[in-house]
């Protein structure tokens, strides 16, 4: 037996916010021009959000509108709540696209060096690892319940973590601990934030994962005992420090390259999405209950320059056998991986709420491959 933990943060969390600032300004840019090339970073502290980055664009975007636009929406729009939207500063320092990056990239090539990695296993309906699901479910409620019933008093930023128990052939057994903080109005006590949490959050959440409620949960609800500042007020926001919280919570490697901000060209984020694509359809094609696909990309180079496929024992064809069919199925250079999963039309900003993975609504987690995957590797 052992202890699988995963964490998930709120739409309110500074660096999640910043992942949305940063996703925003990519919409935008790919509104007035599809082939757009961005790099945008974002960083939040009390009253003030600084953008910078790379972005060439055939067109105009009002980046400090963008910005205020995104706080506003997310819930900090009174200076009571320590971040406002409304009247923070806005800095802005954005350059081109090095020119040494665009001659690779222009070509059809990786726009950098890198590793990125997917993974898919049968713990959940969406292929998802059980801890990261439930995380994410805990804090998208916390979400939906704040703006549903704002006289409840609980405020943007929130965080959850989840510890399940799997058993030795990694199959989750049940729930072991479920961490919530949530950021709340001074008139509440910690009494009332427990109750409140528990009864609108965490037991709604837990009725869908009923499966793995098994004996005494231990519950740790806003242990500190208080947590009246949130936001960029409290802790600096930064695009991509969340890596961990976008993919599959500490259950598969991470390359180290954020998404946030970042156009199709850039492999950290779109061969990231091809690596789960395959994961998931290796799996829905039965090859295998549990699978992380890794790329190695090269700057300027557009196919990649090694796949890896784990599927810790589970597999039920050659690993060897997916490996090569992959790559005579699938172009896995940047170009061919925007136009088989659409990457030019996708709008990124949703992605920043509750992981890139696990969304029916994102292309890249159908599986309609997955048959044409498993003919593939039988030969036929």
């Amino acid at each position: 037996m052992r202890v699988y933990t995963s964490e998930s943060v709120s739409e309110g969390h500074p660096d999640k916010l910043s992942d949305q600032i940063s996703d925003a300004l990519l919409d935008a840019c790919l509104d007035c021009d599809e082939n757009a090339r961005v790099a945008i970073e974002t960083l939040l502290t009390r009253g003030l959000a600084v953008v910078a980055g790379e972005v060439t664009v055939d067109g105009y975007v009002e980046v400090a509108d963008i910005v205020r636009k995104a706080i506003i929406e997310v819930g900090y729009n009174d200076t009571d709540l320590g971040f406002d939207g409304n009247t923070c500063g806005v800095m802005v320092a954005i350059q081109e696209q090095s020119p040494d990056i665009a001659m690779g990239v222009d070509t059809g090539g990786a726009g950098d060096q890198g590793m990125m990695f997917g993974m898919a296993v049968n713990d959940t309906p969406e292929l998802m690892p059980l801890p990261i699901s439930i995380a994410h479910a805990l804090t998208r409620k916390g979400s939906e319940v704040r703006k549903a019933n704002p006289n409840l008093g609980l405020r943007p930023d929130m965080k959850s973590q989840v510890s399940v128990i799997y058993d030795d052939n990694m199959k989750p057994q049940h729930i072991e601990t479920v961490v919530m903080s949530a950021q709340h109005s001074p008139s509440l006590n910690h009494k009332q934030v427990n109750e409140i949490v528990r009864a609108h959050i965490i037991d709604p959440v837990l009725k869908d994962y009923q499966g793995f409620v098994k004996g005494d949960i231990k519950f740790h609800i806003n242990p500190t005992g208080k947590f009246e500042i949130g936001g960029p007020q409290a802790d600096t926001g930064v695009t991509g420090r969340k890596i961990i919280v976008d993919t599959y919570g500490g259950m598969c490697p991470h390359g180290g390259g954020a998404f946030s901000g970042k156009d199709p060209t850039k492999v950290d984020r779109s061969a990231a999405y091809m690596a789960r694509h395959l994961a998931k359809c290796i799996v829905a094609a039965g090859l295998a209950d549990r699978v992380v696909v890794q790329f190695a990309y090269a700057i300027g180079v557009p196919q990649p320059v090694a796949i890896n496929i784990d599927t810790f024992g589970t597999e039920r064809e050659s690993t060897d056998q997916i490996v090569k069919r992959i790559r005579e199925n699938f172009d896995l250079s940047p170009r061919g991986i925007t136009e088989h999963l659409g990457l030019k039309k996708m709008r990124y900003r949703m992605t920043a709420k509750n992981g890139h993975f696990g969304n029916p609504a994102f292309p890249w987690e159908r599986t309609e491959e997955a048959a044409r995957l498993k003919e593939a590797v039988h030969g036929r």
